[in-house]
């Protein structure tokens, strides 16, 4: 069902993309944002991974330095049946985990200092699992994607503005031609549309992983679990973190209420524990 929902939100983001640059830049004006869009987010895909984790001066550990947490990464990637990921620690006390890297066999798993302390092996487990099968479900590819077609909408509306306030355009030119009320209402819109539908994308993902890693791990409890303990001790101790990488960690580092959650990269943590629980029940 998840999967579902991520191919009908792509379809809509693209089609959102095709009837944007109709209305603000033509054909010539979507191919050039979707273009430079393009080359932005396959350098964020290739090099993601050490940018993210130089971010939070991630630490990569041996089996020596943290057995235990190798060894569940190991045992976890065996029955996920995906290379064995680099394995990286965050000195925080805020407790929190997340998986980067360009596919599986270029990934790595972060975790900080403080998920360590406050869950149990079984608990952490169901966290690796859950990063393992962002991983396995190639997760970084799926928001790359959606964050390319998303720029290239933002950049279209960017292009109308500036072209708008330098003259606008030819009006005798097929190719840029389109109603100047809708591109103006495009202008305005099409940017919060795609933002939300990539928001979606997103908060999808994140229930895949949530099922997908307690299958991995063996049992959907270890995660409910744990998710119920970071989602009080992360409040408690919130990480300072980047907007742009929130969406990366298994519980959001960011907070909001109300209409703010439409904007949320993470489903309702209540919501993801409910489901996992009715995964134990059956």
């Amino acid at each position: 069902m998840n999967v579902l929902k991520t191919m009908v939100l792509m379809v809509a983001l693209t089609l959102l993309l095709v009837w944007g640059g109709a209305a603000l830049g033509g054909k010539s004006g979507m191919t050039m944002a979707l273009g430079f869009a393009l080359v932005m987010n396959v350098i964020t895909y290739w090099f993601s991974d050490k940018i993210v984790l130089r971010m939070y001066k991630a630490k990569e550990v041996n089996e020596a330095e943290a057995p235990e947490l190798f060894s569940i990464v190991r045992t976890l990637a065996q029955k996920a049946s995906t290379p064995m990921p680099k394995v990286y620690i965050i000195e925080n006390d805020s407790p929190n985990a997340f998986a980067t890297g360009r596919n599986p066999s270029h990934a790595a798993v972060a975790v900080t200092t403080g998920i360590t302390k406050i869950l149990s092996r079984d608990e952490l487990a169901g966290v690796i699992g859950h990063e393992l099968a962002h991983v396995k479900h190639r997760d970084i590819l799926i928001g790359t994607v959606a964050a390319t077609i998303a720029g290239a909408i933002s950049y279209l509306a960017q292009m109308a503005h500036w072209a708008m306030l330098f003259g606008g355009r030819s009006s005798d030119d097929d190719d840029r031609g389109g109603n100047p009320l809708v591109a103006l209402a495009m202008m305005i819109v099409g940017p919060i549309a795609a933002l939300l539908i990539q928001m979606a994308i997103s908060r999808s993902r994140e229930y895949s992983a949530d099922e997908g890693g307690a299958r991995i791990a063996g049992s959907p409890s270890f995660l409910a679990k744990a998710l119920k303990k970071l989602h009080i001790a992360s409040q408690r101790i919130p990480l300072k973190a980047n907007p742009a990488t929130a969406h990366m960690f298994i519980v959001s580092p960011l907070s909001g209420r109300g209409i703010f959650t439409l904007f949320s990269t993470h489903p309702p943590m209540e919501e993801r524990i409910a489901r996992l629980e009715a995964m134990v029940r059956g």
